[in-house]
């Protein structure tokens, strides 16, 4: 049996055999696993090597790229700002971005942006990854391009540039990127080791991924004016991007923040305890509540499968049939990593690794240990 290091609760010795038995058999090659109940880390467990091709152990430091994951993050950076006051989630996108009223977008609501109903889903061409480094420019370039579905009207996800639409209302009303904004506010007081924005002094501890297979799912058949299409080339990301200095340096809020199982569970579970850090509580359970407000609840136009939005996070459905039909809510990385918030039982349970699958809300791997660990609760 792989060796695993770390905690883990008697209640929750399942975790530790999943985790074990997915790196013999080559299923994991690093990965880490957390699950925090009640506000406290019950499950902090790692183990496996920090590249497939490097034996060096991954440690109780290391940290990975968890691509879409990070949207989490961003969804608790705005629930902030709801929570306080400051923004508003029914108001025109307008009210704070005013550049962004452009092209048939006047109407666009912020709860577009963060429920993937806005119609802008992706940049419009000409694009690169490295446009998307540039805040200033690929922010205006989305202020003024046209929606590429009637706003509102259907979900279409939002995979690389949610970060950039809700991030630059957050930035209209903090003067702050919000990675930025996460680091003071969440990261650094709860000592949450989690970045969106990595200094180039931890760089030494990324693990290295393992970019996934070809995906089974051929999306040409559907045009290139397809929003699917026009989404996933507009621009265009490969895993092996997430290597690029450039790429863990700057702020891409929807897909580049960097953490290991215990620093995403321990943010999340801000979400599973209604609000609390430990003995503080950091937003009402009211700004909590708005997460189950459903934005959209069906096909979605880009990831081509049923999806149910709340706002800022996905909901249970029957794509996510392993998720028990109660007060859920989660989201997945780009090649498996994942974080699901079960509020009737204060448990959030995390997992984040460096070998890729090609599920689209994550594979086995993240499901089973989820499942194993609603099964002690339940």
């Amino acid at each position: 049996m792989a060796e695993i290091s770390g905690i883990c609760d008697r209640r929750f010795e399942t975790l530790q055999e999943i985790l074990s038995s997915n790196l013999d058999s080559g299923a994991d090659t690093g990965a880490s696993v957390a699950v925090m109940l009640g506000g406290e880390l019950v499950v902090d467990m790692w183990g496996g090597t920090v590249a497939a091709n490097n034996p060096a152990p991954w440690e109780r430091n290391t940290i990975v790229n968890v691509w879409s994951t990070t949207k989490t993050m961003m969804a608790l950076s705005a629930l902030l700002l709801v929570d306080r006051g400051l923004l508003d989630v029914d108001a025109p996108v307008a009210t704070y971005w005013p550049e962004f009223a452009q092209n048939g977008k006047e109407k666009v609501l912020v709860r577009h942006f963060l429920g993937h109903t806005s119609g802008v889903s992706g940049w419009d061409k000409p694009v690169t990854v490295d446009d998307v480094f540039d805040w200033e420019s690929s922010t205006a370039k989305l202020a003024t391009q046209a929606p590429w579905w009637e706003p509102g009207s259907q979900s279409g996800y939002h995979a690389m540039n949610q970060g950039h639409l809700v991030g630059e209302v957050v930035r209209r009303i903090t003067a702050m990127k919000l990675g930025e904004f996460f680091r003071t506010e969440i990261a650094e007081p709860f000592g949450v080791d989690f970045h969106i924005g990595l200094p180039e002094s931890e760089f030494a501890r990324v693990a290295t991924l393992t970019p996934p297979p070809p995906p089974n799912n051929d999306l040409r058949a559907l045009g290139r004016d397809h929003p699917a299409i026009k989404t996933f080339t507009g621009p265009r990301v490969l895993a092996e991007y997430a290597g690029r200095d450039e790429w863990r340096r700057a702020d891409i809020p929807a897909a580049n923040g960097h953490g290991n199982a215990r620093s995403v569970a321990q943010a999340q579970s801000l979400i599973s305890t209604m609000g609390k850090m430990g003995a503080t509580r950091v937003m009402s359970s009211d700004a909590v509540e708005e997460v189950f407000r459903v934005q959209a609840d069906g096909f979605d136009l880009v990831l081509q499968i049923p999806v149910k939005f709340g706002l800022g996070y996905g909901l249970p459905n029957e794509t996510a049939s392993y998720l028990p039909d109660r007060r859920v809510c989660f989201w997945c990385g780009y090649g498996g990593s994942m974080v699901v918030n079960d509020l009737d039982n204060e448990m959030t349970v995390a997992y984040v690794m460096n070998r890729m699958d090609e599920g689209l809300l994550a594979d086995d791997r993240g499901h089973s240990l989820v499942s194993a660990a609603l099964a002690v609760v339940s």
